[in-house]
Parts: C-alpha cells; sequence; structure tokens
C-alpha cells in the first residue's frame, strides 16, 4: 500500500516536471516567435519610413510630379512642400503638397491643415525686426 502511494506520488512528481519542462519550451518558443516577428515587423516599418523620406525628397523630380522642380520648396513637416505655381513666369496660385507612398494617410495635423486650407483660413504676413541696439562703447 505503501509503495503504491509512492508510485503515485512519484508518477505525479515526473508529471510535474515534464509539464513545467514542456510548458518552460513553448513559452520560450512563444517568445522567440514573437521577438523575430516584432524584428521584421519593425524592420518594414523603418524601410517603409524611409522609402517614404526618400519619395518626399526626390518627388519633383519625377515625371509625373504636377510641379517643375523650380516651383516648389521643400519644408518636410508638417507638410512636404510648398508649391508656387508659375514660379518661373508669373505666380499664379500656391498649393501645399503632401507626398505619401503605399498605405499611408495623412496624421491629425496634416489633416487640420488641410481642412484650414480649404477653409481658406490663410493669411500673409511680413516680419521686420527692430533695428539693432547700439554697440556698448
Amino acid at each position: 500500500m505503501a509503495t503504491d502511494w509512492l508510485m503515485i506520488g512519484l508518477v505525479v512528481l515526473v508529471a510535474i516536471v515534464v509539464g513545467w519542462v514542456l510548458g518552460t519550451f513553448f513559452a520560450r518558443k512563444k517568445e522567440d516567435e514573437r521577438v523575430s516577428y516584432e524584428r521584421e515587423d519593425a524592420i518594414s516599418r523603418s524601410r517603409s519610413v524611409l522609402t517614404g523620406q526618400m519619395s518626399e525628397q526626390i518627388a519633383p523630380f519625377l515625371p509625373d510630379f504636377p510641379y517643375k522642380p523650380t516651383e516648389v520648396k521643400f519644408l518636410g513637416k508638417p507638410i512636404d512642400f510648398i508649391a508656387f505655381k508659375g514660379l518661373d513666369d508669373v505666380p499664379s496660385e500656391i498649393v501645399f503638397v503632401e507626398v505619401k507612398t503605399g498605405k499611408s494617410k495623412l496624421n491629425a495635423n496634416q489633416q487640420k491643415i488641410k481642412q484650414l486650407i480649404k477653409e481658406k483660413k490663410v493669411s500673409w504676413e511680413e516680419y521686420r525686426p527692430m533695428r539693432s541696439p547700439p554697440k556698448p562703447l
């Protein structure tokens, strides 16, 4: 009878150890797969960002870009370009240009700027700095 309990205890102990070893193995495997996925995802996102930044810089030189490279001025943030349509001859229009690649979308600030432009909440301001203070003697 005591040997039966001892055998049952031993079987339970072996089952616990085997379960713990298998659980640890599968948890590590799952963690390794997660890390691998996150690493690949980060690399993919980084490539997308770099591709987008490169596209922004070369966009005015692409054949289907709607403005001449001499008509656009690069800002980068929050909007990529301001195009001065007709700048080479007689300026006729000012256009804000945002370059997007793939499935990228306007961020919240860009959406707000687009809305302000469409609502014609755009103005001109001229700034003239004050004269320099006199130099000490």
